[in-house]
């Protein structure tokens, strides 16, 4: 069954759940799941904990490797799933550009559910201060994107269920 199913990028705004929608869906997929914060850069972790936001040019390089990371898990036959906030058109075109069979997952919610989740956690350099920003810079993906969409007011195991059997749906057609 996961055979079948591209790499996956597991976006949304910080809070939104990537890291544990992700990590359940590439255990239920039988994948390698890696959390896209940990490919930042020192200097972009320094730079958000600082409550600064990332520019384009700061993550630019961080996306690419996002790209090459899933482009090699396809081609070892290990398609991965990746959590990458992905905000904006172009970002998601350079990760496609790299592994062209990508599916995008985006995870959607109101902004006061996401601001308190952020301020029940803690992270090591994403303060919910920048949720604003995030929210700003998102771009929603278009109907020309391989992209499926969950609603994170549903619980993780039920936005995972629906997500294996939308993945193997739309692969299949």
């Amino acid at each position: 069954m996961s055979e079948l199913v591209p790499a996956i990028v597991v976006m949304g705004v910080s809070g939104s759940g990537k890291t544990t929608v992700g990590q359940m869906l590439a255990d239920e997929l039988n994948r390698q799941f890696i959390d896209g914060d940990s490919l930042h850069p020192e200097s972009n972790k320094n730079k958000m904990a600082a409550g600064e936001a990332l520019n384009d040019q700061d993550r630019e390089p961080w996306l690419r490797v996002i790209g090459e990371k899933l482009a090699d898990g396809t081609q070892q036959g290990a398609p991965l799933v990746i959590a990458c906030s992905a905000l904006k058109r172009s970002y998601r075109d350079l990760i496609r550009s790299l592994e062209p069979s990508t599916i995008f997952v985006h995870l959607t919610g109101g902004s006061t559910v996401i601001r308190d989740r952020m301020n029940a956690r803690s992270h090591e350099y994403m303060p919910s201060s920048l949720l604003d920003s995030q929210l700003a810079t998102l771009e929603l993906p278009t109907v020309d994107e391989a992209v499926l969409t969950a609603d994170i007011s549903n619980s993780p195991e039920d936005i995972v269920r629906k997500l294996v059997a939308d993945l193997n749906v739309a692969h299949l057609s």
